[in-house]
């Protein structure tokens, strides 16, 4: 947790689809901002949430997210895959492309 609420601060998850989302890069003032501009750049969603970056924030680089998270976490990335027009593996018959 930082302990000034002004530094920013960025944390990244990596999804592979299957088992839970992991902690991929923590950064903290001038290298957060980098860490969402690189995001940014490459399409990737960036959300800020204060009270989710608590959490995450207390996670090592590689651990899974708690499953008091879940539901949030997929969330957005249900949200992240609609918006890239995406579907869960399995889910191919439920898109939102699909014509009635």
């Amino acid at each position: 947790m930082m302990d000034n609420k002004t530094d920013k601060r960025a944390i990244a998850l990596k999804y592979d689809g299957t088992g839970a989302p992991t902690v991929s890069d923590k950064r903290y003032r001038e290298m957060a901002e980098q860490l969402v501009e690189d995001f940014h750049q490459n399409g990737g969603l960036v959300h800020e949430d204060t009270v989710l970056a608590d959490w995450l924030d207390r996670l090592a680089i590689g651990e899974e997210i708690p499953e008091a998270l879940y539901y949030v976490i997929a969330e957005l990335i249900a949200m992240a895959w609609f918006m890239e027009g995406k579907t869960p593996p399995g889910w191919e018959g439920f898109g939102i492309n699909k014509k009635v």
